[in-house]
Protein backbone atom coordinates (compact mmCIF):
# COMPACT_ATOMS: atom_id res chain seq x y z
CA UNK A 1 0.00 0.00 0.00
CA UNK A 2 1.31 3.59 -1.09
CA UNK A 3 2.51 5.56 1.93
CA UNK A 4 -0.22 8.07 0.22
CA UNK A 5 -3.19 6.01 1.18
CA UNK A 6 -4.82 7.87 3.70
CA UNK A 7 -5.09 4.47 5.74
CA UNK A 8 -1.62 4.07 5.68
CA UNK A 9 -0.90 7.56 7.19
CA UNK A 10 -3.67 7.11 9.73
CA UNK A 11 -2.12 3.75 10.95
CA UNK A 12 1.30 5.39 10.79
CA UNK A 13 0.29 8.48 12.95
CA UNK A 14 -1.93 6.88 15.50
CA UNK A 15 2.06 4.61 16.52
CA UNK A 16 3.31 8.28 16.63
CA UNK A 17 0.54 9.50 18.49
CA UNK A 18 1.30 11.16 22.09
CA UNK A 19 -1.88 9.82 23.83
CA UNK A 20 -0.75 11.66 27.16
CA UNK A 21 -0.53 15.01 25.74
CA UNK A 22 -3.29 17.43 26.91
CA UNK A 23 -5.12 19.36 23.76
CA UNK A 24 -8.00 22.46 24.32
CA UNK A 25 -10.17 23.15 21.63
CA UNK A 26 -11.99 26.50 21.15
CA UNK A 27 -14.19 26.84 18.91
CA UNK A 28 -17.74 28.61 18.46
CA UNK A 29 -19.02 26.45 16.70
CA UNK A 30 -20.66 23.10 18.15
CA UNK A 31 -20.29 20.97 15.08
CA UNK A 32 -16.47 21.75 14.63
CA UNK A 33 -15.34 21.03 18.01
CA UNK A 34 -17.62 17.39 18.03
CA UNK A 35 -15.66 17.44 14.83
CA UNK A 36 -12.44 17.92 16.33
CA UNK A 37 -13.46 15.89 19.39
CA UNK A 38 -13.90 12.47 17.18
CA UNK A 39 -11.10 13.18 15.04
CA UNK A 40 -8.34 13.74 18.09
CA UNK A 41 -9.84 10.72 20.29
CA UNK A 42 -9.83 8.33 17.28
CA UNK A 43 -6.00 9.17 16.70
CA UNK A 44 -5.53 8.10 20.12
CA UNK A 45 -5.66 11.97 22.42
CA UNK A 46 -7.56 10.57 24.96
CA UNK A 47 -7.21 14.10 27.40
CA UNK A 48 -9.10 16.44 25.50
CA UNK A 49 -10.94 19.46 26.53
CA UNK A 50 -13.21 21.78 24.22
CA UNK A 51 -14.99 24.55 24.64
CA UNK A 52 -17.49 26.63 22.53
CA UNK A 53 -17.13 29.50 24.53
CA UNK A 54 -14.28 31.68 24.06
CA UNK A 55 -14.29 33.62 27.20
CA UNK A 56 -13.89 29.78 28.71
CA UNK A 57 -10.40 29.38 27.26
CA UNK A 58 -8.14 30.80 30.26
CA UNK A 59 -9.89 29.04 33.01
CA UNK A 60 -9.76 25.91 31.37
CA UNK A 61 -6.35 26.50 30.33
CA UNK A 62 -5.40 27.33 34.18
CA UNK A 63 -7.16 23.57 34.99
CA UNK A 64 -5.71 21.47 32.49
CA UNK A 65 -2.43 22.80 31.63
CA UNK A 66 -2.19 22.25 28.19
CA UNK A 67 -0.01 20.60 26.25
CA UNK A 68 -1.60 22.25 22.93
CA UNK A 69 -4.37 24.64 22.03
CA UNK A 70 -6.46 24.13 18.78
CA UNK A 71 -8.32 27.66 18.35
CA UNK A 72 -10.48 29.58 16.20
CA UNK A 73 -9.65 32.59 14.73
CA UNK A 74 -13.17 34.25 13.60
CA UNK A 75 -15.41 33.80 16.80
CA UNK A 76 -18.21 36.12 18.12
CA UNK A 77 -17.86 37.94 21.88
CA UNK A 78 -14.09 37.28 21.93
CA UNK A 79 -11.94 36.37 18.93
CA UNK A 80 -8.96 34.37 18.87
CA UNK A 81 -6.95 37.76 18.84
CA UNK A 82 -8.13 38.09 22.11
CA UNK A 83 -8.15 34.32 24.05
CA UNK A 84 -4.30 34.84 22.20
CA UNK A 85 -3.67 38.22 24.74
CA UNK A 86 -5.49 35.84 27.52
CA UNK A 87 -3.28 33.09 27.18
CA UNK A 88 0.13 34.81 26.80
CA UNK A 89 0.51 36.00 30.26
CA UNK A 90 -0.01 32.61 31.01
CA UNK A 91 2.41 31.02 29.35
CA UNK A 92 6.19 31.18 30.75
CA UNK A 93 9.06 32.81 27.82
CA UNK A 94 10.83 29.60 28.63
CA UNK A 95 7.87 27.31 28.12
CA UNK A 96 7.48 26.27 24.57
CA UNK A 97 3.47 25.93 24.48
CA UNK A 98 1.96 25.30 20.52
CA UNK A 99 -0.70 26.98 19.46
CA UNK A 100 -2.32 25.86 16.09
CA UNK A 101 -4.28 28.73 15.42
CA UNK A 102 -7.37 27.50 12.66
CA UNK A 103 -8.74 30.18 10.19
CA UNK A 104 -11.41 30.72 7.77
CA UNK A 105 -8.97 33.59 5.90
CA UNK A 106 -5.67 33.62 4.56
CA UNK A 107 -5.20 37.08 4.96
CA UNK A 108 -1.88 37.66 5.27
CA UNK A 109 -2.03 40.25 8.00
CA UNK A 110 -3.90 37.84 10.19
CA UNK A 111 -1.09 35.22 10.39
CA UNK A 112 0.95 38.03 11.40
CA UNK A 113 -1.03 39.16 13.94
CA UNK A 114 -1.82 35.79 15.20
CA UNK A 115 2.42 35.09 15.00
CA UNK A 116 3.35 38.00 17.18
CA UNK A 117 0.62 36.54 19.36
CA UNK A 118 1.76 33.76 20.38
CA UNK A 119 0.27 31.25 17.73
CA UNK A 120 2.82 28.38 16.49
CA UNK A 121 0.85 27.71 13.16
CA UNK A 122 -2.12 27.88 10.77
CA UNK A 123 -4.68 25.69 8.88
CA UNK A 124 -7.23 27.37 7.04
CA UNK A 125 -10.63 25.51 6.72
CA UNK A 126 -11.44 23.67 5.00
CA UNK A 127 -8.81 21.34 6.36
CA UNK A 128 -7.53 17.95 5.55
CA UNK A 129 -8.02 16.10 8.61
CA UNK A 130 -4.72 14.20 8.20
CA UNK A 131 -2.99 17.82 7.98
CA UNK A 132 -4.59 18.62 10.65
CA UNK A 133 -2.79 15.36 12.31
CA UNK A 134 0.54 15.57 10.87
CA UNK A 135 0.59 19.75 11.65
CA UNK A 136 -0.62 18.92 15.69
CA UNK A 137 1.95 15.60 15.66
CA UNK A 138 4.69 18.54 14.52
CA UNK A 139 3.96 20.77 16.96
CA UNK A 140 3.19 18.00 20.29
CA UNK A 141 6.76 16.20 18.83
CA UNK A 142 8.44 20.13 19.47
CA UNK A 143 6.96 20.39 23.04
CA UNK A 144 7.75 17.30 24.15
CA UNK A 145 11.50 17.20 23.14
CA UNK A 146 11.56 21.07 24.74
CA UNK A 147 10.03 19.56 27.48
CA UNK A 148 12.07 16.84 28.03
CA UNK A 149 15.52 18.59 27.44
CA UNK A 150 14.37 20.88 30.36
CA UNK A 151 14.08 18.38 32.23
CA UNK A 152 17.68 17.23 31.92
CA UNK A 153 18.53 20.74 32.18
CA UNK A 154 16.48 21.10 35.36
CA UNK A 155 18.61 17.82 36.10
CA UNK A 156 22.03 19.04 35.39
CA UNK A 157 21.43 21.96 37.32
CA UNK A 158 20.47 20.45 40.16
CA UNK A 159 24.11 18.39 39.88
CA UNK A 160 25.59 21.58 39.87
CA UNK A 161 24.28 23.24 42.86
CA UNK A 162 25.25 19.96 44.74
CA UNK A 163 28.55 19.50 43.72
CA UNK A 164 28.94 23.40 44.12
CA UNK A 165 27.44 22.57 47.37
CA UNK A 166 30.05 19.95 48.51
CA UNK A 167 33.09 21.93 47.09
CA UNK A 168 32.22 24.75 49.63
CA UNK A 169 31.70 22.80 52.29
CA UNK A 170 35.26 21.29 51.38
CA UNK A 171 36.46 24.86 51.23
CA UNK A 172 34.98 26.03 54.74
CA UNK A 173 36.03 22.69 56.41
CA UNK A 174 39.74 23.00 54.65
CA UNK A 175 39.66 26.75 55.97
CA UNK A 176 37.99 25.70 59.61
CA UNK A 177 41.12 23.32 60.08
CA UNK A 178 43.51 25.57 59.05
CA UNK A 179 42.05 28.10 61.81
CA UNK A 180 42.27 25.20 64.57
CA UNK A 181 46.00 24.40 63.00
CA UNK A 182 46.99 27.54 64.00
CA UNK A 183 45.01 28.45 66.68
CA UNK A 184 46.75 25.19 68.46
CA UNK A 185 49.89 27.33 68.89
CA UNK A 186 48.50 29.02 71.64
CA UNK A 187 45.14 27.36 72.88
CA UNK A 188 45.79 23.91 74.36
CA UNK A 189 41.52 23.92 73.45
CA UNK A 190 41.47 25.11 70.14
CA UNK A 191 38.31 26.54 70.53
CA UNK A 192 38.82 30.06 70.65
CA UNK A 193 38.71 30.44 67.15
CA UNK A 194 35.42 29.19 67.18
CA UNK A 195 34.39 31.19 70.31
CA UNK A 196 35.08 34.69 68.37
CA UNK A 197 32.82 34.01 65.53
CA UNK A 198 30.23 33.07 67.79
CA UNK A 199 30.54 36.08 70.08
CA UNK A 200 31.36 38.47 67.07
CA UNK A 201 27.73 37.05 64.99
CA UNK A 202 25.89 37.96 68.49
CA UNK A 203 27.55 41.16 68.16
CA UNK A 204 26.33 42.22 64.48
CA UNK A 205 22.84 40.91 64.86
CA UNK A 206 22.69 43.13 68.29
CA UNK A 207 24.21 45.53 65.82
CA UNK A 208 20.93 45.14 63.54
CA UNK A 209 23.49 44.11 60.78
CA UNK A 210 21.60 41.54 57.74
CA UNK A 211 21.54 38.39 58.57
CA UNK A 212 24.08 37.37 55.75
CA UNK A 213 26.42 39.95 56.77
CA UNK A 214 26.31 38.56 60.16
CA UNK A 215 26.99 35.21 58.81
CA UNK A 216 29.55 35.91 56.65
CA UNK A 217 31.63 37.61 59.84
CA UNK A 218 30.47 34.31 61.48
CA UNK A 219 32.29 32.36 59.56
CA UNK A 220 35.05 34.52 58.38
CA UNK A 221 35.57 35.32 62.12
CA UNK A 222 37.80 32.16 62.93
CA UNK A 223 40.89 33.19 60.48
CA UNK A 224 41.59 36.41 62.58
CA UNK A 225 44.94 35.08 63.81
CA UNK A 226 45.90 32.85 60.37
CA UNK A 227 48.95 35.09 60.79
CA UNK A 228 50.17 33.40 63.62
CA UNK A 229 51.42 30.72 61.54
CA UNK A 230 54.21 33.22 60.87
CA UNK A 231 55.23 34.08 63.80
CA UNK A 232 57.99 31.47 65.85
CA UNK A 233 56.96 29.39 68.83
CA UNK A 234 59.48 30.14 70.50
CA UNK A 235 57.99 34.54 70.76
CA UNK A 236 54.10 32.83 70.23
CA UNK A 237 54.64 30.70 73.70
CA UNK A 238 56.62 32.56 75.21
CA UNK A 239 55.11 32.43 78.99
CA UNK A 240 56.83 35.78 80.09
CA UNK A 241 56.33 39.22 78.74
CA UNK A 242 57.91 40.08 75.07
CA UNK A 243 60.58 42.25 74.67
CA UNK A 244 59.88 45.19 72.49
CA UNK A 245 61.79 43.48 69.32
CA UNK A 246 59.10 40.13 69.66
CA UNK A 247 56.13 42.37 70.20
CA UNK A 248 57.31 44.06 67.17
CA UNK A 249 57.62 40.16 65.52
CA UNK A 250 54.37 39.62 66.45
CA UNK A 251 52.76 42.71 65.38
CA UNK A 252 53.14 40.95 61.90
CA UNK A 253 50.81 38.62 62.07
CA UNK A 254 47.99 40.72 60.87
CA UNK A 255 49.89 41.52 57.51
CA UNK A 256 51.00 38.08 57.31
CA UNK A 257 47.16 36.76 57.47
CA UNK A 258 45.97 38.88 54.64
CA UNK A 259 49.09 38.25 52.46
CA UNK A 260 47.54 34.13 52.78
CA UNK A 261 43.75 35.10 52.51
CA UNK A 262 44.47 38.05 49.68
CA UNK A 263 43.33 37.36 46.11
CA UNK A 264 40.65 34.99 46.47
CA UNK A 265 37.13 35.71 44.42
CA UNK A 266 35.06 34.25 47.66
CA UNK A 267 33.01 36.81 49.55
CA UNK A 268 33.69 34.79 52.49
CA UNK A 269 37.80 34.76 52.28
CA UNK A 270 37.60 38.34 51.28
CA UNK A 271 35.67 39.04 54.55
CA UNK A 272 38.19 37.33 56.32
CA UNK A 273 40.68 38.87 54.77
CA UNK A 274 39.65 42.73 56.04
CA UNK A 275 39.33 40.79 59.82
CA UNK A 276 42.76 39.55 59.77
CA UNK A 277 44.35 43.04 58.69
CA UNK A 278 42.20 45.07 60.59
CA UNK A 279 41.48 43.55 63.84
CA UNK A 280 44.11 44.96 65.82
CA UNK A 281 43.34 48.63 64.54
CA UNK A 282 42.25 51.05 67.15
CA UNK A 283 38.85 53.27 66.66
CA UNK A 284 41.42 56.24 68.16
CA UNK A 285 44.28 55.05 65.22
CA UNK A 286 46.66 54.18 67.66
CA UNK A 287 46.13 50.21 67.09
CA UNK A 288 48.50 48.01 64.21
CA UNK A 289 49.27 47.49 61.36
CA UNK A 290 48.65 50.48 59.70
CA UNK A 291 47.50 52.88 62.32
CA UNK A 292 43.83 53.46 60.55
CA UNK A 293 40.97 55.05 62.93
CA UNK A 294 37.32 54.98 63.14
CA UNK A 295 35.25 54.21 59.75
CA UNK A 296 38.69 53.73 58.21
CA UNK A 297 38.62 50.74 59.52
CA UNK A 298 36.15 47.66 58.24
CA UNK A 299 33.31 47.21 59.98
CA UNK A 300 33.73 42.98 60.25
CA UNK A 301 37.45 43.79 61.95
CA UNK A 302 36.04 46.33 64.23
CA UNK A 303 33.13 43.36 65.54
CA UNK A 304 36.33 41.37 65.31
CA UNK A 305 38.26 43.78 67.79
CA UNK A 306 35.97 43.64 70.46
CA UNK A 307 34.64 39.79 69.92
CA UNK A 308 38.87 38.30 69.78
CA UNK A 309 39.62 40.69 72.85
CA UNK A 310 36.64 39.65 75.00
CA UNK A 311 37.48 35.77 74.88
CA UNK A 312 41.07 36.21 74.58
CA UNK A 313 40.88 38.13 78.39
CA UNK A 314 38.29 35.75 79.80
CA UNK A 315 40.23 33.20 79.71
CA UNK A 316 43.55 31.29 80.41
CA UNK A 317 46.83 32.03 78.48
CA UNK A 318 50.29 30.49 78.99
CA UNK A 319 51.76 33.63 79.77
CA UNK A 320 48.28 34.92 82.25
CA UNK A 321 45.23 34.13 84.38
CA UNK A 322 41.83 34.86 82.32
CA UNK A 323 39.73 37.62 84.06
CA UNK A 324 36.57 37.66 85.25
CA UNK A 325 33.44 38.75 82.91
CA UNK A 326 32.56 41.54 84.73
CA UNK A 327 36.28 42.88 84.54
CA UNK A 328 36.68 42.34 81.19
CA UNK A 329 32.79 44.13 80.88
CA UNK A 330 34.45 47.14 82.78
CA UNK A 331 37.78 47.55 80.35
CA UNK A 332 35.53 47.56 77.53
CA UNK A 333 33.14 50.08 78.47
CA UNK A 334 36.29 52.08 79.43
CA UNK A 335 37.64 51.96 76.02
CA UNK A 336 34.99 52.12 73.89
CA UNK A 337 35.54 54.96 71.88
CA UNK A 338 39.30 54.49 72.30
CA UNK A 339 40.32 51.12 71.93
CA UNK A 340 37.17 49.83 70.29
CA UNK A 341 34.27 50.87 67.69
CA UNK A 342 31.64 52.75 70.45
CA UNK A 343 28.48 50.22 68.24
CA UNK A 344 30.16 46.86 68.55
CA UNK A 345 31.31 47.44 72.41
CA UNK A 346 27.87 48.76 73.11
CA UNK A 347 26.71 45.84 71.48
CA UNK A 348 29.09 43.41 73.34
CA UNK A 349 27.72 45.39 76.57
CA UNK A 350 24.12 44.96 76.05
CA UNK A 351 24.49 40.96 75.41
CA UNK A 352 26.71 40.11 78.57
CA UNK A 353 25.67 42.48 81.13
CA UNK A 354 22.48 40.79 81.86
CA UNK A 355 24.96 37.49 82.89
CA UNK A 356 24.82 35.97 79.95
CA UNK A 357 27.28 33.50 79.87
CA UNK A 358 30.40 33.15 77.24
CA UNK A 359 30.43 30.50 74.84
CA UNK A 360 31.35 27.19 76.71
CA UNK A 361 34.17 24.79 75.68
CA UNK A 362 31.77 21.87 75.79
CA UNK A 363 28.73 23.91 74.29
CA UNK A 364 29.87 25.11 70.67
CA UNK A 365 26.86 26.46 68.52
CA UNK A 366 27.05 25.11 65.13
CA UNK A 367 27.39 27.91 62.14
CA UNK A 368 23.83 29.16 61.03
CA UNK A 369 21.61 26.17 58.56
CA UNK A 370 21.47 27.24 54.96
CA UNK A 371 23.96 30.23 54.85
CA UNK A 372 24.86 30.42 51.18
CA UNK A 373 28.75 31.07 51.38
CA UNK A 374 30.74 31.71 47.99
Amino acid sequence: MAMNDPMTLRDALRELTYSEARILVVDDDPAMVMFLQGLLERAGYARVLATTDPREAASLFDTISPDLVLLDLQMPQLDGFGVLQELRPRIPPANYLPILMLTGSDAPDAKRRALFGGAKDFLTKPFDPLELLLRLHNLLEARFIHLKLREQNDGLAQQVVHRAGQLLDAQNDTIERLAQVVEFHDDATGHHTRRVGEIAWDIAKQMGLPSVTADLIHRAAPLHDVGKIGIPDAILLKPGRLTPDEFEVVKMHPSIGARILTGSRSEYLAVAEQIALGHHERWDGMGYPHGVAGDEIPLAARIVAVADFFDAVTHDRPYRKGWSVAKALKVIDEEMGRHFDPHAAQALLQLYSVGRPPPELDAERPPPSGTALN
